[in-house]
């Protein structure tokens, strides 16, 4: 990537603005309440009717936190109270029992992820508990992909030996910043030697992948403050690192109206901070996946980049193509064949349904024939950087640049900054490109323009 340590930051600003993360397509502000849980309960019994021994890939959603992280974008609640916890998890699991009902049971588990929220909030005989749960039900692949997102603060060796026993093999670290100011602002306390010393316990017990999350772009981040973050990273030698742009949308998170507007990086700093992380992580070795994902070359992730095999769902990128995604908990996405299916977001109403042995689904989708050739083309452009005309043609049974006359017009401002190569047979993203992959997937959206008149709902891409 040594094209990328000379940045036109001109040309990024120019691509800055707001647009969806594809982790789906169609993104999520296109589901709709016509779909529901009638339609997702048939929606599994034919998809389990035509691949009765396909992959699984299994999403549980646990949304409980000790406290608000300002910054933060997901679904989650602030509890103390064991009981609250105790209740979720039994709706969770109820959850888990009736949908297992409708799930072919010869098909196996090959990649399992808990979310949240914080999942290490649980209790270490929670954790063994939900994931014995699930086990008794769900048969497991050989080798399968188990992993879970941890905060490393009141995180305990009962905690990580509690995962590691009940068969997860990869964690994900929350970090964010390293910097005193910065954790003051977003109120995220988190000393250097907590974090140090969860990555000690998770290798002593044998998790074979690390993976390290932070954040450019939060409050009071400077280049130099940020530098020392990185470096601090990088000696704890991560296997991945996700560096997220923060996404500052106090329209859609009420809580982040607790980060002043004024106390964050400018548009200018923000750039410089996304040139700096690329080019140290670069040089210390990691490859660019994309978007947010950087990974050692040995790693998983960027072997599957290597061969094409890499998939992005979501939870973001993942090397388990194929498998069927079932989610569990509350707002959890489901996603299989043409459809996506989301729970409330609610714990009220996802109760109700839980409690009435219906599914909890709120939202969903059903996919088009239009939706599908087009989310194909830009998991492929997000995945590996380039995709083959006729490979898109071969499968879908269309003339490439017929079809995508509208998209391939939109794109030619891109070839012009040299961000990306059309040849007659394919399209190639340039390492400056990777930088605005979101912006060149929209040029694929047919969704888009109406997504982007109803209501401001996307971060910035840049």
């Amino acid at each position: 990537m040594k094209s990328l340590e000379f940045v036109e930051l001109d040309l990024l600003r120019k691509y800055d603005r707001p647009g969806p993360r594809y982790t789906s397509y169609p993104p999520a502000p296109v589901f709709t309440p016509e779909f529901g849980p009638e339609d997702f309960q048939a929606a599994i019994l034919e998809n389990n009717a035509a691949r009765p021994r396909a992959d699984l890939s299994l999403y549980v959603h646990i949304p409980f936190c000790d406290t608000l992280c300002y910054f933060c974008g997901c679904t989650m609640l602030v509890t103390h109270r064991p009981e609250t916890i105790r209740r979720y998890l039994d709706h969770v699991e109820r959850e888990i029992a009736l949908v297992r009902t409708w799930i072919a049971p010869e098909r196996k588990v090959t990649q399992l992820h808990w979310g949240g929220g914080t999942p290490s909030y649980l209790r270490p005989e929670e954790i063994r508990e939900l994931a014995g749960f699930i086990a008794e039900r769900f048969p497991f692949g050989e080798d399968p992909e188990v992993g879970v997102e941890i905060d490393p603060r009141g995180l305990t060796l009962e905690h990580m030996r509690a995962f590691r026993e009940s068969g997860f093999n990869r964690v994900s670290l929350g970090v964010q910043d390293f910097d005193p100011v910065v954790q003051q602002a977003v109120n995220r306390l988190q000393p250097e030697e907590i974090t140090r010393r969860a990555i000690e316990w998770a290798r002593e017990l044998g998790f074979r992948s690390i993976n390290v999350d932070l954040i450019y772009g939060l409050p009071f981040q400077t280049l130099d403050s940020f530098a020392r973050t990185l470096e601090k990273v990088i000696a704890l030698d991560p296997d991945r690192i996700a560096v997220f742009n923060f996404a500052y949308v106090p329209w859609l998170k009420p809580h982040q109206r607790l980060i002043r507007q004024e106390d964050l990086p400018t548009p200018e700093v923000k750039l410089r901070l996304l040139k700096l992380t690329i080019e140290t992580l670069s040089q210390a070795g990691y490859i660019y996946i994309g978007m947010d994902h950087f990974a050692k070359p040995e790693d998983e992730l960027a072997r599957a980049q290597r061969e094409k095999t890499l998939y992005r769902n979501f939870q973001g990128y993942s090397t388990r193509a194929g498998a069927d995604l079932y989610a569990f908990g509350m707002s959890a996405i489901s996603q299989f064949d043409r459809i996506y299916a989301q729970n409330y977001k609610e714990l009220k109403s996802y109760y109700a349904r839980i409690a009435a042995d219906r599914p909890a689904t709120a939202l969903g989708y059903r996919l088009t024939d239009d939706d599908v050739v087009r989310r194909h083309v830009i998991m492929r452009l997000m995945c590996d950087m380039e995709l083959t005309k006729a490979d898109v043609e071969g499968q879908f049974g269309l003339r490439f640049d017929e079809y995508f006359a509208e998209a391939l017009a939109k794109l030619e401002e891109f070839v012009a900054d040299g961000l990306l190569r059309i040849t007659e047979e394919k399209l190639i993203v340039t390492d400056l490109g990777r930088l605005v992959i979101r912006n060149i997937a929209m040029c694929f959206d047919a969704h888009l323009e109406r997504m982007m008149r109803e209501r401001p709902i996307f971060s910035r891409t840049v």
